[in-house]
């Protein structure tokens, strides 16, 4: 199979989540795709972009069944691109699923300060993967209201594991989109939303999903 980890927001390729899974993966002989959505700049990030980029490397593969693990902002890349493409995309793992970006923007950062960002259109955000400040354009914002994850067909079976102390993705709206979706699978976890203290329970419920084991 193909599989990808498709980092979360501020993130990168280099997370310390991929790290984990690449490595488990490897002595199953399967190899971890991780695309850099950072890239070529993060202030001109979008949904759209992300979206395209995935579909680009997904049309260089061969016909192998695809698999998408996404956290945060990248599982809800891994959802619309499973809603476009349902005949490629076979299975889908969700860390954290940003549901409701960006709906519930003015929630996460503050109204001041979404109201800033549509007047000056940049937002000085803190990178976690660079270390530093990074300007993010307000198109991102725009962007991303073109989509809707809870309206999104998904039919691929999909297992979510979702952290009841996450400060950043609502778990009770992560839980109504299970709950409309019968194949979908709903793990609630005494964490926060980075699931660093999960990693090895999600990683035996995904080797298992994955058929691996």
């Amino acid at each position: 199979m193909h599989v990808f980890y498709l980092h979360g927001f501020a993130s990168s390729a280099q997370s310390k989540k991929a790290a984990y899974f690449g490595e488990r993966l490897r002595s199953y002989g399967v190899a971890l795709r991780c695309p850099d959505f950072n890239e070529p700049e993060f202030a001109s990030l979008t949904l759209t972009r992300m979206l395209d980029q995935l579909a680009r490397d997904l049309a260089t593969l061969d016909d192998r069944p695809v698999v998408l693990i996404g956290s945060s902002l990248g599982a809800l890349v891994a959802i619309h691109t499973a809603a476009r493409l349902p005949d490629r995309v076979d299975r889908l793992v969700l860390l954290a699923p940003a549901v409701m970006f960006p709906g519930n923007a003015e929630e996460v950062l503050g109204v001041e300060r979404v109201r800033t960002w549509r007047q000056t259109g940049t937002l000085d955000v803190f990178h976690f993967a660079y270390g530093d400040t990074r300007r993010l354009n307000y198109t991102f914002c725009e962007d991303g209201l073109r989509y809707d994850a809870m309206a999104a067909v998904v039919v691929q079976p999909t297992i979510i594991f979702q952290g009841l102390r996450d400060e950043s993705v609502d778990h009770r709206m992560v839980e109504h989109f299970a709950a409309t979706r019968p194949n979908v699978a709903l793990t609630l976890l005494d964490d926060d939303h980075q699931l660093m203290a999960s990693l090895p329970s999600m990683w035996d419920q995904m080797a298992a999903f994955l058929e691996l084991t």
